[in-house]
Parts: C-alpha cells; structure tokens; sequence
C-alpha cells in the first residue's frame, strides 16, 4: 500500500506541481519505515532495537534525499521529507536506551547539531526536534542531580524559564544570529546550502 501510493504521488507531482502532494509521499515512507525491519531481518519476530535502528537510518537517508531536492528546487517540495524523515530519525534516536551518561551526552551534542542545522537549512522543524532533545537531556540531568531534594522542582522551573528566554531571545535575533553563522563559514560549504526561497 505505500509503494502504490509513493508511486501515486510521484504520478500526480509530474502532471501537477503542486508540493503538498509531497505529504502523502513523505508520509508513506515514514510508515514504510515500520515495516521494513522484518523484510530487513528476514523475520516477523523482531526485536525493538532493531527496529529502531532501521527508523534512525531509514530517517536519516530521507532527510538526506530531501537535502538534495531541497537544493534543486525553487518551490518548497521537502518540507513533508524533513518532517517524517526527522520523526523516524529523531525518534529512533530518542528511544534507544542510553545506558552511560557518555551516550547521553552525545545523544544532546546531535540534539545541538541539529539546532545549528535548523539555522543554516532554515527548516525550523529541525529546531523543534533538536529542542526537545536538549530539553529532555536537560531534565535528565536536573532529576539526576536533584533527585529526592526539594530543590529538584526549582531546577525544573529555572530550567524551563531559561529555554523560553532562549527561544524568544533567538526569535528576535534571528537574522543576526544566521548572518553570524554564515560569516565563520567558509565559501565552499555555503555553496551546498538550499537556495534561498520565500517558505511560508
């Protein structure tokens, strides 16, 4: 059912240019994404990381195949790509256990990383990801450092009040802060950022 309606869509985008036909497509691969772990293991039985695996990197390779239309379009054709290839990716990430506080560290670098992406990409979607993860490793670290004290909601309160001063802070700096950004990086890798186009 999603492969015919991938094809169906892909159909209908030749005749009509029009990207919200871009949705249902997005949206299949994100579910083709569920089924394609016992296809991949050769079995019906199989386990949850594994299919968290294949969700992180099927989400990956979706994201990546948007960056390259992203680049050859004028009209926004990828923003449905970003979305269901950031839920695969992210949330394949996201519930994988941690285990070390090393991984979870890590696990809140890529959050970062995706934040600085949502910045050059201009997709704020990567923002909203990014965000809950740092948020969510964040609240990790105040219920493991204040866990059974009093003074652990005060840290939960501090530290949802300096998110929002942050997100308002960016939202109001935001050109300044892109055009900061764009000026450390060199002129070759600003070549291979998505043309500029009016997003709504």
């Amino acid at each position: 059912m999603e492969i015919g309606t991938i094809i169906a869509g892909l159909i209908a985008l030749k005749f009509i240019r029009f990207p919200f036909l871009t949705a249902p497509i997005a949206f299949s691969l994100w579910y083709m994404s569920m089924d394609l772990t016992p296809l991949l293991f050769g079995k019906i039985d199989f386990s949850y990381k594994e299919g968290l695996w294949v969700s992180l990197w099927f989400g990956l390779a979706v994201l990546l195949a948007s960056y390259v239309i992203d680049r050859r379009t004028e009209e926004d054709y990828v923003f449905w790509g970003y979305l269901f290839g950031m839920l695969a990716f992210w949330g394949g990430l996201s519930l994988m256990e941690a285990g070390s506080e090393f991984r979870k560290a890590v696990y809140c670098l890529i959050n970062v990383g995706l934040m600085l992406m949502s910045v050059l990409l201009e997709r704020r979607v990567f923002l909203v990801f990014g965000a809950l993860g740092v948020f969510g490793y964040l609240g990790h670290l105040a219920y493991s450092v204040f866990k059974d004290s009093l003074l652990f909601p005060f840290a939960l309160t501090f530290l949802g009040i300096a998110i929002i001063y942050l997100g308002i802070k960016y939202q109001r700096n935001r050109a300044l802060i892109e055009s900061v950004i764009l000026d450390f990086m060199p002129e070759s890798l600003r070549q291979l950022l998505p043309k500029a186009r009016v997003r709504g």
